[in-house]
């Protein structure tokens, strides 16, 4: 498979696009659904979504999320994997086609409910200044006073790349984690 490369310490997410054989979209669910339970013993291990196609001939999407690079390559070297991609090949039709995503665009890559809509605007926007108030409150506390020499945009500079830094690995997964439940209510959003 090929994968760009990441950041090691970071969150991962891996989509991976790949058509069931004709009459065969039960089958491959279903053992799509089985390696989801295996992967979720192992190390760094955050979740797993499959978005059926919404209609027949149309591409399967399965999103797995993993903690960090490192786990999502201990996951693919792993032999569970190989044995669940054998069963996989026996009802899919080619092979999967990979798009792995990493920092800032894994935020929001939360699980489709069941009518495949992702978080409203204002939870996303609500969950993001929540995370935002307390990073940069922090960082006009304790770190803008030690650049009060430094010009105002180095200032400034500095200070958003750190809240950017902080908000994108630290921040945000656990957040989104968190508020998991909320953001995927589809109840009186």
């Amino acid at each position: 498979m090929n994968t760009p490369s990441t950041p090691a310490d970071g969150p991962v997410s891996r989509i991976a696009r790949r058509k069931a054989k004709t009459g065969c979209d039960g089958c491959y669910e279903a053992i799509v659904r089985g390696m989801f339970a295996e992967t979720a013993r192992f190390p760094g291990f955050l979740g797993a979504d499959l978005i059926p196609p919404s209609a027949p001939g149309e591409l399967h999407q399965v999103v797995m999320r993993f903690a960090s690079q490192a786990d999502l390559d201990r996951w693919d070297a792993s032999e569970a994997r190989q044995a669940w991609h054998a069963r996989l090949q026996t009802v899919a039709d080619g092979d999967p086609d990979y798009r792995l995503l990493t920092g800032l665009e894994t935020w929001f890559s939360l699980p489709a409910t069941a009518v495949n809509h992702p978080p409203v605007r204002w939870k996303m926007a609500a969950l993001t200044w929540l995370g935002i108030f307390p990073t940069v409150s922090l960082l006009l506390h304790v770190v803008a006073p030690l650049l009060s020499a430094l010009p105002f945009l180095v200032r400034t500079a500095v200070i958003t790349a750190l809240a950017v830094l902080m908000m994108t690995w630290l921040v945000m997964p656990h957040l989104v984690r968190l508020f998991k439940p909320w953001l995927t209510r589809t109840n009186m959003n």
